[in-house]
C-alpha cells in the first residue's frame, strides 16, 4: 500500500487540523464541518496530481489555449454519516465525480469493548475500471474500511484504489497495510500516537460524528 502523509510539509492544512483538535474550537459545529471541507479540499487537490490527464485545446475570446483535462473517472464514497463534510471538500474539486455512500458502525453485541463492523446500508455507482476514493475522517482500527471495501467491490474492479483519512492511528495503517491489496494509496492528513483501550485514536479529536452532526443515542 502506498502512504502519502500530507501533512509532513507544513501548509494551511496544519492550521485546519490545530482548529478541529482544539476543544474550544471544536464546539462550533458548523466551523468543524467547515474545517473538515477545507482539509478534503486539500486532500483532494493533492490527490490530483497522481491522476492521468489528457491535452485539449480551449477556445478562449483571443485564441486557442493548448492546455490538459482530467482523464481518469472518479468515483467518490463516503462512509456514512461522519465521512459527509469531507466528501464535500473532495467534491468542490472533483466537481464531475460520481458519489456513493455506504454505512459502517461499531456493533458492540455484549456492550463491552468488544465489537463487530457492520456495514448495511450502500448507494454507489459503478466504479469498473474508475478511480474510487474511500473518504472516512477516523483511521482507527482499520476495520471500517476493509470491511466497506470488501462490500463495495466483490464484483466490480476500480482502476485504483485511494483511501482519504483526516486522522490516522498507526495501528490502523497496519492493519490495512496486512488486508488490502498492495496497489491501494492512502492519504493521511495526519498520524496521531496510538489507539487507547476503547480503540480511539489518541489524541485525536473525539467523535467526528458527533462534533460535524450532534450526539447520537
Amino acid at each position: 500500500m502506498h502512504i502519502h502523509n500530507i501533512s509532513e510539509n507544513s501548509s494551511i492544512l496544519n492550521h485546519f487540523l490545530a482548529q478541529i483538535r482544539d476543544v474550544n474550537i471544536q464546539k462550533d459545529s458548523m466551523r468543524f464541518r467547515k474545517n473538515i471541507e477545507r482539509i478534503g479540499e486539500i486532500m483532494a487537490y493533492e490527490l490530483s496530481k497522481t491522476l492521468e490527464y489528457k491535452a485539449i485545446d480551449v477556445q478562449t475570446p483571443l485564441g486557442i489555449k493548448h492546455t490538459t483535462t482530467i482523464a481518469d473517472h472518479v468515483v467518490l464514497c463516503s462512509i456514512l454519516r461522519a465521512g459527509l463534510a469531507l466528501h464535500t471538500g473532495f467534491m468542490n474539486i472533483f466537481d464531475n465525480a460520481e458519489n456513493g455512500f455506504v454505512s459502517a458502525y461499531r456493533h458492540h453485541y455484549d456492550n463491552d469493548d468488544k465489537f463487530d463492523i457492520l456495514v448495511e446500508y450502500q448507494a454507489a455507482p459503478s466504479f469498473e475500471n474508475k478511480n474510487l476514493i474511500l473518504i472516512d475522517p477516523m483511521l482507527a482500527t482499520g476495520q471500517s474500511i476493509v470491511a466497506v471495501l470488501h462490500k463495495l467491490h466483490l464484483e466490480q474492479k476500480p482502476k485504483e484504489i485511494h483511501i482519504a483519512v483526516v486522522i490516522a492511528a498507526p495501528e490502523g495503517i497496519a492493519y490495512l497495510q496486512k488486508n488490502l491489496p498492495d496497489n491501494c494509496h492512502l492519504w493521511i492528513a495526519a498520524i496521531d500516537e496510538k489507539l487507547n483501550e476503547k480503540n480511539y485514536i489518541v489524541p485525536g479529536l473525539g467523535d467526528a460524528g458527533d462534533l460535524a452532526y450532534g450526539s447520537k443515542l
